[in-house]
């Protein structure tokens, strides 16, 4: 009844598919190539021709599953109707994600009951912005870091991001107070969420970002770039905060002020809760994926009973 083809591969895929056998396609664009162009510039290693693909699909498909408003500013841009675009976020499990009563700790060696902990967590690439949590970090005095995720433990001296990072970290004379954990298991996120007391998601940017959500989920106030779907997701004053992507010199402050009001951070985890329950757990999700699909899919299936009982 419908075609979802996600990401512009397989929507150029799906949106030749109909041509032989008419049926709706919904696209879905986890990441713009234009967006990644515009930030990693000639690091990108997106073939060239993608764009103009993607500027295509904005003209063929029936209907765009936009996850953030961000990205449907984008898509405008690139001329799509807004008539053909719909706003449905990613999803969490609020069932898995949640507040626990007891929190993992990632290394015997972090004391949790003198420093204040900030969690990182996430692919470790540099547009992630953990090196500006690291910078951040030198006006915050005995206040640990904790980055999860990369390679596995045991290979994470050989991890070419790990490297930089922690000679970043030397450098601004934190290297005492950054853990790096390795690779985490899916089943113990939610443990190291709850034992954090900020967790920061500083991308350059980012096309939607699960780490907010996951930690609103669990209870916890976020500190994030003011970038794609953290824009939607978190709410500033409310949920937690917003600063300027690559701006450590504004990131310490917030970090700073939200450390220091331990009554804040309990509002903000709340808060973001009861927002993580209401508008992004799964549920809800596919409900308004649901009532897309039923959107396109009602004129073909309209046109299809007339068909058939012409032939009747």
């Amino acid at each position: 009844d419908v075609v979802h083809a996600h990401f512009w591969m397989s929507g150029v895929a799906s949106t030749r598919a109909a041509r032989r056998l008419p049926v709706p396609v919904v696209q879905t664009f986890p990441a713009l190539g234009t967006v990644k162009r515009r930030q990693q510039g000639a690091r990108d290693t997106s073939p060239p021709e993608r764009i103009g693909f993607e500027r295509r699909l904005c003209r063929r498909v029936d209907h765009v599953i936009a996850t953030c408003r961000d990205e449907v500013a984008e898509l405008l841009a690139m001329g799509l109707a807004r008539s053909r675009a719909s706003v449905v976020p990613c999803g969490v499990d609020t069932t898995v994600f949640r507040p626990l009563g007891v929190a993992a700790d990632p290394d015997p060696g972090v004391d949790r009951r003198t420093r204040p902990r900030l969690l990182s967590i996430g692919r470790l690439v540099e547009r992630k912005g953990v090196g500006n949590v690291i910078e951040a970090l030198a006006s915050l005095p005995d206040v640990e870091l904790v980055v999860a995720g990369g390679p596995a433990r045991e290979r994470l001296d050989g991890d070419p991001e790990v490297c930089r990072l922690r000679a970043l970290a030397a450098r601004h004379g934190v290297a005492g107070r950054v853990v790096f954990t390795g690779s985490v298991a899916r089943a113990d996120v939610p443990g190291l969420m709850n034992g954090a007391d900020l967790v920061v998601a500083v991308p350059w940017y980012e096309p939607f970002g699960i780490v907010p959500l996951e930690a609103m989920a669990c209870g916890r106030a976020v500190v994030g770039s003011a970038v794609g779907g953290l824009l939607d997701t978190v709410v500033p004053g409310r949920t937690g905060e917003l600063v300027p992507p690559r701006r450590p010199d504004l990131l310490a402050p917030v970090l700073a002020a939200l450390l220091a009001d331990p009554a804040r951070r309990r509002a903000y985890g709340l808060a973001g809760r009861a927002r993580a329950v209401e508008r992004y757990q799964w549920s809800t999700v596919a409900e308004r994926t649901e009532a897309v699909y039923a959107a396109v899919s009602a004129p073909a299936s309209t046109a299809a009973r007339a068909a058939a009982e012409v032939a009747r």
